[in-house]
């Protein structure tokens, strides 16, 4: 019983739909309209996605994949999940200190909803401006994570440092539709991100 009851926690904390009935003719099951995929991760392929995300905590999302790798590891078998832990101990990162939370949460969620961040940033020759931004795309190259952006006090496309960001807050203000065409091709050490290969 307390197997069963922990394998169903493990479900519903991975985001299965998960219904319960008490009682007579009760019990547990999966809702009509959710569908569990099949998690088939070997070992070192789970330590792989637990290294990117921990190398890179200023990438975009990286919160995010943190908790999706978690339900990802709470679903694996015990046999392999064990495998994964005791190598993920001999796996080791020195990322650079991370952003404050609030602001990657504000450059994530203008982004998402594509609306004006007001950012407080630091250029390179240390002055500090307050400037609206539209989000266009995010990029990481060269070690650093980048808001790419249309910035309304300069009028022109500019490549924001995620670290040199002190404070933002996303207004209510939408964007007007500058496209990632605007910002032209990627440098040639960084690519899109797509689900897939290929």
């Amino acid at each position: 019983m307390r197997t069963i009851k922990r394998d169903l926690d493990a479900l519903e904390n991975s985001g299965a739909p998960i219904w319960s009935r008490p009682g007579p003719g009760g019990g547990y099951g999966l809702a009509v309209e959710g569908s569990l995929p099949p998690v088939s991760l070997s070992p070192a392929q789970a330590v792989a996605l637990m290294a990117a995300v921990s190398a890179a905590p200023d990438a975009p999302y990286a919160d995010l994949a943190a908790a999706g790798i978690q339900k990802i590891m709470d679903v694996l078998d015990p046999k392999t999940r064990a495998r994964a832990d005791e190598l993920a101990h001999r796996v080791w990162v020195n990322a650079l200190p991370s952003s404050s939370r609030a602001t990657k949460s504000a450059l994530e969620e203008a982004m998402a909803e594509q609306r004006v961040l007001r950012i407080s940033y630091t250029s390179g020759d240390e002055t500090t401006t307050t400037r609206d931004a539209e989000p266009v795309l995010f990029a990481a190259t060269n070690g650093q994570c980048y808001l790419v952006g249309w910035c309304r006090l300069r009028n022109a496309m500019r490549w924001f440092t995620v670290s040199r960001i002190e404070r933002a807050s996303v207004t209510r203000t939408a964007c007007v539709g500058h496209t990632i065409h605007e910002v032209g091709e990627p440098p040639a050490n960084a690519r899109p991100v797509h689900a897939r290969s290929g």
